[in-house]
């Protein structure tokens, strides 16, 4: 079984891989280009890309007989990956769900505080210098607790988040999602994306990255949020109108917003980057090495059925 990995991987991952399969461990941490994932369709049995790793039809077509069986992809999105050529060419995929949910939703969490709370624009002022001293009025917020947060998508991370929200800071949930949940905390399912939005204090983007909801929040989701509430996007980037996004906190249709991720990323518009009341991480919603680690076995765990004849354990 011929292994190819797309990124180096922590440790334990990588022993593993090397121990179980002929491994090849791509050294770069950029996206891989047209030619490598074609040559990956072709010389290798199985393939761990990750985010940015664009398997498009474009790339399937031009391999017609590819030796490659699975694409067991590090990351529970795989909306980089065109999984309907995929199967056409015989190329499974899998992801790695379940690994990445408490992570993720941490990191929700602590963008709703810091965009809510002003965090990121009370360092730079104290970083630079230019704190002059705590008084009454200083750096005013919005106080998260007891507040309504809004959830679209309410799948495994929404449900996280919207569990935090609840039982952490007593927030009455609302969501917006393709069907009305079971649930066991309080939550109540708006019909339209646009009555969640204006009816919400912090607004929550958790739903996969697919052609169905691109640019989903859009200028008129963001018109009819509140003035003083914040967006927080921990889905993909190109959910949000990036564009729209700007003027919004440009006219201050919206307060502030929280963003791991981004429409063109590594490209952060630099819009978005002087804006003090928009709090920014470099995507890192399961940037901590037991869970990246876990993500890596499940992975593995993908490959390794692959290899032994048996059903993938997370297919997608």
């Amino acid at each position: 079984m011929r292994l190819f990995i797309a990124r180096p991987m922590p440790e334990a991952v990588t022993d593993r891989a090397m121990a179980a399969f002929d491994t090849t461990i791509r050294a770069d941490n950029t996206p891989l280009d047209g030619g490598e994932m074609r040559q990956a369709l072709r010389d290798f049995d199985a393939v761990i890309p990750t985010l940015g790793d664009q398997f498009s039809a474009d790339v399937f077509a031009d391999v017609a007989r590819p030796r490659c069986r699975l694409l067991a992809n590090f990351g529970v999105g795989y909306n980089h990956i065109d999984t309907v050529a995929a199967g056409a060419a015989g190329v499974q995929v899998a992801n790695t769900p379940g690994a990445v949910t408490d992570a993720t939703a941490d990191i929700a969490l602590t963008l709703i505080l810091m965009s809510a709370r002003r965090a990121g624009e009370g360092e730079r002022l104290l970083r630079a210098g230019k704190w002059a001293g705590w008084h009454p009025t200083q750096m005013m917020g919005l106080h998260v607790s007891g507040k309504t947060v809004g959830i679209v998508g309410m799948g495994r991370i929404g449900q996280a988040v919207a569990r935090r929200c609840h039982f952490g800071f007593g927030m009455k949930v609302r969501y917006f999602s393709r069907s009305a949940k079971k649930l066991a905390f309080p939550a109540e399912a708006v019909a339209s994306l646009t009555d969640l939005a204006a009816s919400v204090d912090v607004l929550v983007v958790a739903v996969p990255g697919a052609k169905e909801t691109y640019h989903l929040i859009n200028a008129d989701v963001l018109a009819a949020m509140r003035p003083t509430a914040h967006l927080v996007n921990i889905a993909r980037g190109d959910i949000v109108d990036e564009a729209a996004l700007i003027a919004a906190l440009e006219t201050g249709t919206i307060a502030g917003a929280g963003l791991d991720v981004y429409e063109f990323e590594p490209q952060v518009p630099a819009a978005l980057r002087q804006m003090e009341q928009v709090t920014l991480l470099p995507h890192m919603g399961t940037a901590a090495l037991d869970v990246r680690t876990a993500m890596g076995h499940m992975a593995l765990d993908n490959v390794a059925a692959l290899a032994a004849g048996r059903e993938l354990p997370n297919r997608v």
